[in-house]
């Protein structure tokens, strides 16, 4: 495992069918996280909605912190921190003609200068969910144009390494882009997959600019935050049209990634995770997770969600948390 720097308490991440409300009275909370379908609690900046269909008994992320949380807004930036962490998040409309890669520009560029002015700068780990995410074609498909204002967007930022992202699609209508971030007072270290080149580095034939994030990245307390991960080996997708053998190869490429960032373990997804499984298509949830449970188990926490992935070809991704 890379040296950290120091050290930080856990962030306590889980999946909780209690009311938002009722969440969000405890002094500890930096975030709830709810899908479609889940009551509201929208006047708190720790609170954001992620407009995707939750396969399954209806949940909500939490994100625990270890002391009392402050929150607050600046401009179109809501945000919460305890000293140690930070979770910040941002929606805004795509109202210009170039609307996903302006809206994504603008949105990193509040989010930057928000975070960098904050007790917690650094970037761990950020989420990006857009509706239409395969629509267009070629350098026109609305996740190109994303990565295009991600990156312009990102241009300020004074890190020098990328975080652990995820970029899914809503199936919605709503042409918002809603991102949020989880931030801390000491930097991580950024992990890669050896079965996988660097999302950075991938070929033009991907679009005109490659996305910027790290495969993971593990935090100052030692836990593993898992990018969004498919059936990518080197930059070429595998198994077209057949879910089961891209769940294999997105558990294997998760596996990889552990190993990677823990030497010498022969751990996988499954205990100890808190996992977010996203399907392209509603009918292969059941089979996805009784694969994932003959495969992994029981995680600890585990969230089926119905979205697009960023490859029209991908059926399946997972991210989540490792400790």
């Amino acid at each position: 495992m890379p040296e950290l720097p120091t050290t930080l308490p856990p962030l306590r991440i889980e999946y909780s069918s209690d009311a938002p409300t009722a969440l969000l009275k405890r002094a500890d909370v930096l975030a709830v996280i709810a899908f479609e379908g889940t009551a509201t609690a929208d006047a708190d900046p720790r609170f954001v909605r992620i407009g995707l269909e939750i396969i399954g008994d209806p949940v909500v992320e939490v994100w625990r912190a270890k002391g009392p949380v402050n929150m607050g807004r600046e401009g179109r930036v809501c945000w919460s921190s305890d000293g140690d962490y930070g979770f910040f998040a941002i929606e805004i409309e795509e109202n210009t003609e170039d609307g996903i890669a302006a809206a994504a520009e603008h949105a990193y560029r509040d989010l930057v200068s928000v975070i960098q002015a904050s007790a917690t700068p650094n970037v761990l780990r950020i989420w990006n969910y857009f509706d239409a995410i395969n629509l267009g074609e070629g350098d026109n498909e609305r996740y190109r144009r994303f990565c295009v204002g991600r990156a312009s967007g990102m241009s300020d930022s004074r890190q020098d390494r990328y975080p652990a992202a995820t970029a899914i699609g809503r199936r919605d209508g709503v042409r918002v882009i809603q991102i949020y971030a989880l931030t801390a007072r000491c930097a991580g270290v950024p992990v890669e997959n050896p079965r996988q080149v660097n999302a950075w580095l991938y070929p033009r034939q991907y679009g005109p600019i490659a996305p910027t994030f790290a495969r993971g990245m593990i935090t100052a307390a030692g836990q593993l935050l898992i990018s969004g991960t498919a059936a990518v080996v080197g930059s070429a997708s595998r198994h077209e049209d057949d879910v089961a053998a891209q769940l294999d190869e997105t558990i294997t490429n998760i596996a990889s990634l552990i190993r990677t960032a823990v030497a010498d373990t022969s751990a996988v997804p499954g205990t100890g995770s808190v996992l977010k499984i996203y399907v392209r298509r509603r009918a292969d949830a059941a089979r996805v997770v009784t694969r994932l449970r003959e495969i992994m188990g029981v995680p600890d926490g585990l969230v089926i969600l119905h979205g697009d992935i960023c490859r029209r070809e991908l059926l399946v991704e997972i991210d989540g948390i490792h400790v």
